[in-house]
């Protein structure tokens, strides 16, 4: 019995009440580096991690306090012979045996066990602080997106759709996703489940009308052969995407109108210069003309560039206020227009502070382009729910429909469409920028009416 019990794989010993080595296995040496000799006729606690002591004389005394038989187990860390500490699982039995002259108690080794569930759990932990911490929205679905198997919350904060009801429903992320995009980005859900992986992007967010854009990169991981989970991340792209419109918008807008001007000016120059006359003063003013428009458009681009660019909080603006700005400004520049202003005093809106800007431009531009010698012009309040603004209307021609459809995104931007000039353009960014809305209501016989909708601030009575 000694001999089988010597070639044993586990370490085996025998203790008696006081817990006390009677006997000892030769697997002893190998597991904690003792002799049997060396232990026997010692006290077993002793070795035991004085943070597992306790628990570990706890079990011992409630089995031994059982009924015959009894058996229980327990983990603990128990000192090796060069001090260090290996982890035991042992089996504690109160034997009915009474040749035993004591209680039996098997140990295996399981330190590799334990030094991996504490990887993995540093590593869980490390993976929740990052997904706690981070903006971008990470995500495991099951193969057939019937589950989720994990999601951060960062995907309420982007999505504007509760993690509850996203882990109730799985399928509910494609409601916030546009309506537009909603097919690619299901055929792109099939690929994943197909073994592929997708780089996909697109608009989700109901609740900013969709204008915000994501990266979307899932990966499938496979077991056996077959794909069984889904993971990957989502990222806001959304300014990236607004800085490469403004870009495309640039670099077209600008060549348009620089190339147009530039063969005005020129060509009056060569004219004059061929036929060797002295400039006359419809001559001189339209040069002038011309290159004090370029120079407006150079300034407008500047603002621009500084919106973009240097984009500040959103703040509480006042919108009377900014009316009354506005008007004042466009007043001074054209005497000869009539602006009337109907903003009641204390709405207030969220919008970036150069907000008057978008009024003063949409003002200017219905001055411009009016077919008449004095202008009118009028700004009013606009309210439908949980969102204030103004509306401002004239009577002059209707905006083209391109105009405005390329700012909405109904129209791709390229080289015949991108609107003509950068008023709008400006206009559309300062409302983008202040998660407003816009809205053109435009045609014949009926002018324009142009309408800049933003989100009430938090305490607004009227708000939500």
């Amino acid at each position: 019995m000694v001999a089988l019990l010597d070639n044993a794989h586990d370490k085996i010993v025998v203790i008696d009440d006081d817990g006390v080595y009677r006997y000892a296995n030769a697997a002893a040496e190998r597991v904690v580096g003792y002799e049997p000799s060396e232990i026997v006729g010692t006290a077993s606690f002793a070795y035991v991690h004085p943070g597992d002591r306790d628990r570990v004389r706890s079990t011992f005394e409630t089995v031994i306090g059982d009924d015959p038989g009894a058996t229980t187990e327990v983990e603990y860390r128990h000192r090796t012979a060069d001090g260090g500490y290996v982890w035991l699982r042992s089996r504690v039995m109160n034997s009915t045996d009474d040749r035993l002259d004591g209680y039996v108690v098997s140990s295996t080794d399981v330190t590799e066990r334990r030094r991996a569930e504490a990887e993995h759990e540093e590593a869980q932990s490390r993976l929740g602080e990052l997904a706690a911490n981070t903006t971008e929205v990470l995500w495991m679905f099951d193969a057939d997106w019937s589950e989720v198997l994990f999601v951060n919350d960062a995907f309420e904060d982007l999505w504007g759709i509760p993690v509850e009801r996203l882990r109730e429903d799985p399928r509910v992320f494609l409601e916030g996703v546009h309506p537009d995009d909603r097919d690619r980005v299901r055929a792109a859900m099939r690929e994943l489940s197909a073994g592929e992986a997708v780089d996909i992007e697109y608009r989700v967010a109901p609740d900013t009308g969709f204008r915000r854009w994501v990266w979307v990169q899932g990966r499938p991981v496979f077991e056996d052969g077959e794909v069984v989970r889904i993971v990957g991340f989502v990222r806001d792209v959304t300014d990236r995407r607004r800085r490469e419109q403004h870009l495309r918008v640039m670099g077209r807008l600008l060549r348009h109108n620089l190339r147009n001007d530039l063969n005005v000016i020129l060509g009056r120059v060569e004219l004059l210069k061929h036929r060797e006359e002295v400039p006359t003063d419809a001559s001189v003013a339209s040069i002038v003309e011309t290159a004090e428009s370029l120079l407006a458009t150079a300034e407008k681009e500047r603002l621009i560039v500084e919106t973009l660019a240097e984009t500040e909080e959103r703040v509480v603006v006042d919108l009377a206020a900014a009316v009354r700005f506005a008007a004042e400004e466009v007043r001074a520049e054209h005497p000869e227009a009539t602006i009337t202003t109907s903003v009641e005093e204390g709405h207030e809106a969220i919008a970036l502070p150069d907000f008057a800007i978008a009024v003063q431009e949409l003002l200017t531009n219905a001055v411009n382009h009016a077919e008449t010698d004095r202008p009118r012009v009028s700004v009013s309040t606009v309210e439908e729910g949980d969102r204030v603004g103004i509306a401002v209307a004239d009577d002059g021609p209707p905006i083209p429909e391109g105009e405005y459809a390329v700012l909405a995104g109904d129209t791709e931007i390229d080289s015949l469409n991108h609107g003509s000039g950068l008023g709008l353009w400006l206009v559309h960014w300062l409302v983008d920028l202040s998660n407003g809305e816009i809205r053109f209501d435009c045609g014949p016989g009926k002018g324009n009416r142009i309408t800049m909708l933003f989100n009430r601030p938090p305490d607004d009575p009227e708000g939500r």
